[in-house]
């Protein structure tokens, strides 16, 4: 007859030290070859969102999928008889949500096959990452445009001033032609203008910015034009600092994601949430600086849209990576540029039916940064 879990932790006592594992940051659940919980901590009832008395006696498959990354390193703990580590596994069940973490997996000494499993969530890690390549993405733009603008522009208006001399020339029956080599050179010119917003290396005018005032801008903008029926939700923090940096680049920042919130298809009334917070423990290495910079202001936009489509979120924010039939693909990649330029970061999440766009940034510009 199998002993229950609860009794065989009281029986094998000091072999589970609570308060120690209680002040661990990360989730540790102790298992057995089946899989049935046997032991969790406090940050496991956090990681699970149920209490332990609901983990305790219960099997890991009520949490997450059986084909989850989890149980097949535990088939190999149980077979080998020794430790494994595997980092960037992404949990994914209706209960815990989608979770990036790292796992560790090791047998627990003389206890007839428990398993202690340790889950840590590697969110901020994967955050920072993203930051890297965003900033890679706003490089490669800035670098693009300041060429465009050389090689490309000049010649254009060459060009259009040929197709203008033409036109005077031709039969009425031709100067469509012409005029089409107008417009297209028109419509060229617009988006290298567009691009030449990368390309601007000068230093931003920073100044203290009520963030608040910022983002009740763009929503007066946003129900003027192309928000106009939607219902817009303001969640702030009253007591958040000011933001030093330029006002105007910021109104651009999230008009960009504001204006991209209204657009995403949609199954129903739309809405658009625009919250502020205080949030601590998000630092972010910034080069050219030896101390990580603190991001504990966050702007978030959330959304009730379809979401982004999974095929261009790796790419989000590079430059001309967009599903709008009619879009260039530069808008986030100048939120990208800016946010990087006011030394703050960027990320997303998104599920059908809720997306959110995050800009995180810094208490004080950070010094030497442009």
């Amino acid at each position: 007859m199998a002993v229950h879990p609860l009794k065989r932790t009281a029986a094998l006592g000091g072999q589970f030290p609570t308060a120690i594992l209680d002040s661990l940051s990360e989730a540790v659940v102790v298992v057995d070859a089946s899989g049935l919980i046997h032991y969790a901590n406090l940050s496991a009832e956090q990681f699970f969102g149920v209490g332990r008395a609901r983990l305790i006696a219960h099997p890991l498959s009520e949490f997450m999928p059986e084909d989850a990354p989890l149980f097949s390193l535990l088939e190999q703990v149980i077979a080998t008889g020794g430790a494994v580590a595997e980092n960037g596994v992404t949990l994914v069940s209706p209960r815990i949500g989608n979770r990036f973490c790292a796992l560790r997996l090791s047998p627990v000494v003389d206890s007839d096959g428990l398993v202690a499993v340790s889950l840590v969530e590697q969110t901020i890690a994967r955050n920072i990452d993203r930051q890297m390549s965003h900033r890679s993405a706003a490089r490669s733009v800035s670098a693009l445009a300041a060429m465009l603008a050389h090689e490309v522009k000049n010649p254009l208006s060459g060009i259009r001033g040929a197709a203008q001399l033409i036109e005077q020339s031709v039969p009425d029956s031709e100067r469509e032609l012409t005029r089409l080599i107008c417009e297209e050179t028109d419509r060229i010119v617009a988006l290298v203008d567009r691009m030449e917003a990368f390309a601007d290396g000068r230093p931003i005018e920073r100044s203290p910015i009520n963030i608040h005032q910022v983002l009740n801008h763009v929503r007066r903008i946003a129900q003027n034009g192309f928000g106009k029926g939607v219902r817009f939700i303001e969640t702030y923090d009253p007591s958040l600092p000011d933001v030093h940096g330029d006002r105007d680049q910021l109104i651009q920042v999230f008009l960009n994601l504001v204006k991209n919130a209204c657009e995403v298809p949609c199954d129903g009334d739309r809405e658009i949430e625009l919250s502020t917070a205080y949030r601590h423990g998000l630092r972010l290495a910034v080069p050219g600086q030896q101390a990580k910079v603190n991001l504990p202001l966050v702007v978030s936009v959330r959304d009730n849209g379809r979401g982004v489509p999974e095929e261009i979120r790796a790419h989000l924010f590079d430059a001309f990576v967009t599903n709008k039939p009619t879009g260039t693909g530069l808008g986030l990649a100048l939120v990208a540029k800016i946010i990087n330029d006011h030394g703050g970061a960027t990320e997303f999440e998104s599920e059908p039916g809720r997306t959110v766009f995050r800009v995180m940034l810094p208490l004080q510009f950070p010094q030497g940064m442009s």
